[in-house]
């Protein structure tokens, strides 16, 4: 962070001069790939016909303020982790359709805010659990003085996975980790802690895990062979990390600092390896679905946050904030169970469509938050506002740009911006969403158009009437709506070429 930076900040971050006792711990819990209608809760509100209960995930939801009309910033998990950890839309990152192997550079700058950067200026011990998905920098074995940077296309090699030497956590604001690169699903198949390589076991070793190996735990690679633990293991993953978070509540419980965690949970993506056993409880095998076996084991996950943090008499005084990287997961057997990842809408993880993003979003403060449930449109990279405000400080003009404070709403029942212009983008097929007072205009950007300048719109669907997105209300080629289309297609040109701050 540059000095200049860190001067602006810290200024704020001494007024904020209360008592250590009266600040909130704050948990922000990140789950991947979890659809709104994989939490029981939401589901409920559609259909009696719930195939698994979340009951934990659902105590936190009607317990606190439930958003139902709450967004991921991109229908997949890279750029979405960027917009979350920085306050900004994915397209002012030098990468907008995201960073997506371990061994890229970073798209955070050095001097850009972190969620983690600024809670330590509020005077939190900041610890990160889980999946990064935000590149990284290690050395390259034929050359230890140079960072690898290499092709995906092919095994990578040449690498030092010893120790991450920059744009992990330990870099970008947390003072302590426990890290998967890329969570389970691509390489380094490894653990870090605090940017050191931590072995799974006393006789590990760096190996190259193939998928032949990976056949006799039952477990398909989702992504590519290529170096890690001797003892990689995804269903021992999930069990690995929440025991490492509740030991570092453990840790902070009796200190002056209050602490920040982000919980970024390697559930419910790909590889589905559910742990036999978690907290006593079986979780492989009890579900229609590998993949919903996976939900089951996030529930569990948090009801064990949740156990210890009323063990340590932390409970009330700890602020929780949850959500979702991107929509949920179709999988073939999960639908046929009867269970709807993405509730009553249409398409999931990936698409542009409402499934793609429309994910969970929970505001939980026993002592503080009223419980309800709150239509106002939000977007996950509102926690950076929202955590500024809480701890009073105010964001630089050039940091987080886009990201609101929802403090007002969550504490006083605010009416919030109702008519907020929500932008999102969808993933591979290139596709970017502006949605403003309930009508939702679908743009095509030009695959072969490296630049991202050359855009069409494909979609108008008014979300007021068509929640679903009917395609039979598509109402892209009315003649009544062109002017909304041509409106709606100028201000998202408008905003993102000139780098137009959305915030308030």
């Amino acid at each position: 962070m540059s000095l200049k930076l860190r001067i602006s900040i810290l200024f704020f971050a001494l007024s904020f001069a209360t008592n250590a006792q009266e600040k909130p711990n704050v948990i922000v819990i990140l789950a991947d790939d979890l659809g709104l209608g994989d939490l029981s809760f939401y589901r409920k509100k559609h259909t009696a016909n719930i195939i698994l209960e979340t009951p934990a995930l659902d105590y936190l939801a009607e317990n606190g303020v439930a958003f139902t009309n709450a967004h991921a910033p991109a229908s997949l998990c890279a750029p979405s982790r960027y917009a979350i950890m920085t306050g900004n839309h994915c397209y002012r990152s030098e990468y907008p359709w995201g960073v997506w192997g371990s061994y890229q550079k970073s798209p955070i700058k050095n001097d850009q805010l972190t969620l983690g950067k600024l809670m330590q200026n509020a005077g939190y011990h900041t610890g990160f659990f889980g999946k990064w998905h935000l590149g990284g920098d290690f050395k390259r074995k034929s050359n230890p003085t140079t960072i690898y940077r290499g092709p995906r296309n092919k095994p990578q090699l040449d690498i030092d996975i010893t120790k991450i030497m920059g744009g992990g956590p330990s870099y970008q604001g947390f003072d302590y980790s426990l890290t998967f690169m890329a969570g389970i699903q691509d390489v380094p198949y490894a653990v870090f802690e605090n940017s050191d390589y931590l072995p799974l076991a006393s006789d590990s070793e760096i190996t190259f895990i193939t998928q032949k190996k990976m056949d006799k735990l039952g477990v398909t690679l989702d992504k590519d062979e290529g170096l890690g633990d001797s003892h990689w293991n995804p269903h021992k993953m999930g069990p690995l990390l929440i025991n490492k978070a509740l030991d570092y509540i453990d840790a902070q419980a009796d200190k002056e600092k209050p602490f920040f965690m982000y919980y970024s949970s390697l559930a419910v993506h790909l590889p589905h390896t559910p742990a036999a056993f978690l907290n006593g409880v079986k979780v492989a095998n009890t579900t229609p679905s590998k993949h919903l076996d996976m939900v089951k084991e996030l529930d569990i996950q948090i009801e064990m946050l949740l156990s210890k943090l009323r063990e340590k008499q932390l409970l009330d005084n700890t602020l929780i904030l949850l959500t979702s990287d991107n929509g949920g997961l179709l999988i073939r057997n999960t639908l046929a169970s009867g269970h709807q990842p993405s509730d009553i809408y249409r398409g999931g993880k990936n698409q542009a469509y409402e499934g793609g993003n429309r994910v969970p979003f929970i505001a939980f403060w026993p002592s503080k938050i009223t419980p309800r449930v709150d239509k106002n449109p939000v977007l996950g990279l509102d926690i950076m506002g929202t955590l500024a405000g809480l701890t009073q400080q105010e964001l630089p003009k050039n940091q987080a740009l886009d990201s609101e404070n929802l403090l007002p709403i969550l504490l006083k029942n605010a009416d919030g911006n109702a008519k907020r212009t929500i932008i999102t983008q969808a993933g591979t097929g290139k596709e970017v969403m502006i949605t403003q007072e309930g009508f939702k205009l679908i743009i095509q950007v030009d695959k072969k158009d490296k630049t991202n300048t050359t855009r069409y719109p494909i979609a108008l669907f008014n979300l007021n009437n068509n929640p679903t997105e009917n395609e039979v209300k598509n109402l892209i080629h009315q003649t009544e709506y062109k002017e909304k289309v041509a409106a709606l297609l100028q201000q998202y040109n408008q905003l993102r070429d000139t780098k137009t701050a959305t915030r308030s």
